[in-house]
């Protein structure tokens, strides 16, 4: 029986969701055999605040940057 655990940062939609299961389970029956009615397929949405990459959250790294800390809308004083 085909156990299958996917965990995605942020969130997904109920239609998404369906699709992926639907997916994976076509995956699993075209190329191992086996019957539909086995596979199961877990989704787990992990809020960005709890997942890090790079040494950095990913709620962090996605935020839109205020003005003044974007490299390229420097300000220069007279």
């Amino acid at each position: 029986m085909p156990f299958v655990d996917i965990r995605l940062a942020g969130n997904a939609t109920r239609e998404q969701k369906a699709a992926i299961v639907a997916d994976v389970t076509r995956s699993l029956v075209e190329r191992l055999g086996k019957s539909p009615a086995a596979v199961q397929v877990v989704i787990s949405e992990i809020p960005t605040e709890n997942y890090g990459a790079g040494g950095q959250l990913i709620a962090d790294r996605d935020a839109p940057k205020p003005i003044g800390e974007d490299a390229h809308a420097a300000v220069t004083s007279q």
